[in-house]
């Protein structure tokens, strides 16, 4: 999923010109803002006989100085998430943006778009990591891989992770990271004055994911929980941060201005970072696997054991492959615990239905198991509709390489990217009534009409859908459930409101502290 982040900024490189917005046209405007949700709401498309399809020249067209001025001047540049809203009202569903995108806020009409994906789907420009890689002769994963290759590489990687029982092998592992961050909690309150709060909530719930997701892509533990972080793992975590914090600085340059840009040497010291890291593990371990063939022992392990002795990838198609998937699985997890911590905190009710079904279902000293988790509508409800209110990302992107495709009613010639505004469809009063309101009940199957499917799909559609999906919902469903078991979570009184920001993914405005009272003592502070 991290490689969709850099699309949530820009889509596509801008091009030496740029347009000026035309007024649409009455009736054309009207039509795309008639349209807002599920199938049953209406886009005005060509009459089925002779009529002329329309084209790309028809849509409303916002200029990039447009686009500029809104993020310098008004404050868009953090708030990408709010400008799909404000764009949906001024353009309707559909127009193109400045950057030659062409900008969906529809859900019907992202479905269609979906629905004619072709064979090797292709999510748009990924130039930014692909120079990386070219420039170090490094090999390509699967979000910078594309066409056949990229197809073949995926179907190697969803072996034991996509599928749901593949993901149940690694819960074991994955108890024992969310164990550490009990621990942790248990630590950092009793270090508070009061004792119950735990401040950067944000921050430890980054080191448990990065935690989980290594402990299942490298087979080991890399200390990210311990109470003084090894050297290794803390400059690995820091290289992430500069790689992500340089990216908007460097896309939005052409590419003959980018090697003389601070940015630049930031953001390829921050890559060489994170595979030197990746590297290192996976060396290891390949020495592990040849002594114990020296000594003529079995070659036991899971993901990356499989990838290096089962597949017929290259070492160096590993070492991309396992890098990319390391940066893709950590941000989804942690930033959706924090924001499914804050919206409990600020819904006592929805906290305590939870804590109700978690505890139907495990004994007071039990661990809740993966299996154990398919019986609990309540706690991947709270997921989902955590995920609908704040997507990891707020922007996806589809670009149809092969042939022409018709959306809409609209031609679009090949090589058009399509960007989806997720956001602005998540909060879609016509899919999702009181759409700011965190209603989990919504997602369950008990007889209400469930929300329309591509209303949220933070995980992605088809099979350019998420790889590790299944192992990210893990470390979530296990995670929030321990927590919740234990601990009544309340807000930080003295915090305000906290709002999001876009900063590559969606995050907190503010640092989020968060008050963990025990729930067998929940005396008053």
């Amino acid at each position: 999923m991290a490689a969709c982040l850099l699309r949530s900024s820009v889509l596509r490189r801008a091009s030496p010109g740029c347009w000026l917005r035309p007024r649409p046209s009455t009736g054309a405007l009207a039509s795309c803002r008639s349209e807002g949700g599920p199938p049953s709401s209406s886009i005005a498309l060509p009459a089925s006989g002779g009529d002329k399809l329309r084209t790309i020249q028809d849509l409303p067209k916002v200029g990039l100085w447009e686009v500029m001025y809104r993020m310098v001047f008004q404050g868009y540049y953090n708030r990408l998430h709010d400008l799909q809203i404000h764009e949906k009202e001024l353009y309707g569903p559909i127009y193109v943006g400045g950057f030659k995108t062409v900008s969906l806020s529809s859900v019907k009409l992202m479905e269609e778009v979906l629905r004619k994906e072709e064979k090797f789907p292709s999510r748009g420009d990924m130039s930014l990591w692909t120079d990386y890689r070219n420039m170090r002769g490094l090999g390509y994963g699967p979000f910078t891989e594309e066409g056949k290759k990229w197809y073949n590489l995926r179907a190697l990687l969803n072996k034991r992770m996509l599928h749901p029982r593949d993901a149940v092998r690694y819960g074991p592992v994955i108890n024992e990271v969310v164990t550490d961050l009990i621990k942790r909690i248990c630590y950092l309150r009793q270090a508070s004055p009061c004792g119950t709060l735990v401040t950067d909530v944000s921050n430890n719930l980054y080191l448990f994911s990065l935690e989980g997701v290594s402990s299942v892509l490298f087979e080991k533990r890399i200390g990210c929980l311990e109470n003084e972080i090894p050297d290794g793992t803390q400059h690995f975590i820091d290289s992430i941060a500069r790689m992500f914090a340089n990216s908007a600085g460097v896309i939005l340059l052409p590419k003959w201005a980018q090697r003389f840009s601070p940015h630049w040497h930031r953001y390829i010291a921050g890559w060489d970072g994170i595979f030197k890291f990746a590297g290192q593990l996976i060396d290891k371990k390949v020495e592990e696997m040849e002594q114990r063939l020296g000594e003529q022992q079995e070659v036991e392990g899971e993901y990356l054991t499989y990838l290096l002795s089962d597949t017929q990838l290259s070492r160096k198609e590993v070492y991309g492959s396992v890098t990319e998937l390391l940066l893709a699985g950590v941000d989804t997890t942690s930033n959706t615990l924090m924001w499914a911590l804050h919206l409990l905190s600020k819904n006592p009710e929805a906290q305590e239905t939870l804590y109700k079904e978690v505890s139907e279902h495990t004994a007071a000293d039990d661990i809740l198991s993966a299996e154990e988790v398919n019986s609990m509508p309540y706690l991947k409800a709270v997921i989902k509709e955590t995920l609908r209110m704040y997507p990891v990302v707020v922007m996806n992107a589809r670009r149809n390489i092969e042939k022409d495709v018709v959306i809409g009613g609209y031609h679009f010639p090949k090589n058009t990217v399509f960007g989806f505004s997720l956001y602005a469809m998540s909060h879609d009063e016509e899919t999702f009534p009181e759409p700011w309101r965190f209603e989990p009940a919504r997602w369950l199957r008990d007889g209400r009409e469930r929300p329309y499917p591509f209303g949220s799909i933070p995980f992605g559609f088809g099979v350019r859908g998420c790889v590790g999906r299944r192992i990210a919902e893990l470390e979530m469903h296990l995670s929030l459930a321990r927590m919740i078991k234990l601990f009544k979570v309340e807000p930080d009184p003295t915090l305000g409101e906290i709002k999001p920001v876009s900063r590559t993914v969606l995050v907190a405005d503010r640092q989020v502290n968060l008050h963990f009272l025990d729930r067998s003592n929940q005396s008053p502070r």
